[in-house]
């Protein structure tokens, strides 16, 4: 289990929305992951579950916490997703991929029948883009040309590094950090820049989440999308 309290109150409260028997998507980042971890306890208590984990470094911790692992190709759907984000807007639309791992965040969220996100209260914005940035993910040969466009376009567009080095995601790709005022109109930047040749997706998760646990000290409170 996570040390710090209101993860560890995230992750327990997220337990509720598992079944025995169920197929979840494990999502990445320390909400995420103190979720497997607490999954990880239910399983050695006998849940039954199988998880499809979003990025090697949550597959290697579930495999830590002795869940069992499949991929996509043996499951038909997942039952529900327990995933992080980035920013959290009030109608529940998400900027993720600050940690790196968005296509395949995307890919296991539009497997689910349910998105479930953990966040604390310090993610909530007003509007998406409010922290300055969307992450995108592009093929590497195309990073260069990608980044000209979006700049183009007006979001500068920056190469994330680490240590000097290209950051490279679990599926071989390169990142763009694009530097943006808060978005009036997400759907605008999401079509604009999904049509570069190159851009294999954006961080903007929009209409994914079904329910949102936001933490902090005075406990976890439950957010649903509008209707």
């Amino acid at each position: 289990m996570s040390d710090d309290p209101v993860l560890q109150a995230l992750a327990l409260r997220a337990l509720s929305f598992v079944p025995d028997d169920a197929t979840v998507g494990l999502g990445s980042g320390r909400a995420a992951l103190a979720f497997v971890r607490a999954l990880g306890v239910r399983v050695r208590q006998g849940l039954r579950v199988r998880g499809v984990p979003t990025s090697e470094t949550t597959a290697a911790e579930a495999r830590a916490c002795g869940i069992p692992l499949v991929g996509l190709d043996l499951v038909a759907d997942i039952t529900v997703t327990i995933d992080g984000a980035d920013e959290v807007a009030p109608n529940l639309d998400l900027i993720k991929g600050y940690g790196g791992a968005l296509v395949r965040e995307k890919i296991v969220a539009a497997a689910s029948q349910r998105e479930v996100i953990l966040v604390g209260r310090e993610k909530l914005v007003p509007v998406l883009g409010a922290r300055g940035i969307v992450p995108v993910e592009v093929v590497q040969f195309g990073a260069p040309f990608c980044a000209r466009r979006i700049t183009a376009l007006g979001w500068h567009a920056t190469l994330r590094r680490v240590g000097g080095t290209p950051f490279v995601s679990d599926g071989g790709n390169y990142i763009l950090d694009c530097g943006v005022a808060p978005l009036t109109n997400p759907h605008s930047f999401e079509t604009s820049v999904r049509t570069i040749p190159g851009v294999i997706d954006t961080g903007l998760f929009l209409g994914v989440a079904d329910c949102v646990l936001v933490g902090d000290d005075t406990g976890v409170r439950e957010l649903r999308r509008p209707v």
